[in-house]
């Protein structure tokens, strides 16, 4: 039997992640992990002007965004697809003071190491992308290749093997998504399967 495939989509905000893994989780029937994000930013009902002033709560934030990521992947036994991994850990090293803290946690180490087992595509920034969302904060080109840089140097702090995802185009990022999956013997799930997944039977897991 073939071990779980964990696949990972990494990168900046605005490079179109979560696009991505919601195709994977479409066409091959692999459960995805939601971006925990949102949900910490909602439950703690913060403004994103007060995540810019204030912070202490942009490192509790932080905090439990690194927390509930570990907890999404853990309740997670089987195969998945998630549209970030270790990322925040880049915006906490711009906009928060925990970073330190969370280097020396024993439960990053082990989580790297359970990210470089898995399949890890780094999709890389472009401008036409950069859409304002109401959540993230930092939606200027200047922060989104400042944040790229940063997750590509965990990538390599980490020795973390990953496939770049560098075109725009959304034709040549899925012929990419498909050799790669191709290659890592992973099958599409019959059209029917992909009509019942859209029509909200299935798939997602939402760990918010």
């Amino acid at each position: 039997m073939k071990p779980p495939l964990r696949i990972y989509l990494v990168g900046a905000h605005a490079t179109g992640k979560t696009t991505l893994a919601r195709y994977i989780r479409d066409r091959y029937g692999i459960p995805m992990i939601s971006e925990v994000a949102r949900g910490v930013l909602a439950e703690m009902e913060a403004r994103l002007d007060a995540l810019r002033s204030d912070i202490g709560l942009v490192n509790h934030y932080q905090q439990q965004v690194f927390e509930r990521q570990l907890e999404a992947e853990s309740q997670q036994q089987g195969s998945f697809v998630s549209d970030r991994a270790f990322c925040n850990l880049a915006y906490a090293g711009h906009h928060s003071t925990i970073l330190g803290k969370i280097a020396t946690d024993p439960r990053l180490a082990q989580y790297m190491e359970s990210v470089r087992s898995g399949l890890v595509l780094y999709l890389r920034p472009h401008r036409e992308l950069v859409v304002a969302d109401g959540v993230r904060a930092g939606l200027e080109w200047e922060e989104v290749v400042r944040i790229d840089g940063m997750v590509k140097l965990l990538l390599e702090m980490f020795s973390v093997p990953y496939i770049p995802v560098e075109s725009l185009s959304m034709q040549e990022r899925v012929r990419t998504i498909e050799s790669v999956l191709s290659l890592a013997g992973v099958s599409e799930v019959a059209a029917a399967e992909r009509l019942r997944t859209r029509n909200g039977n299935g798939h997602e897991l939402v760990r918010n």
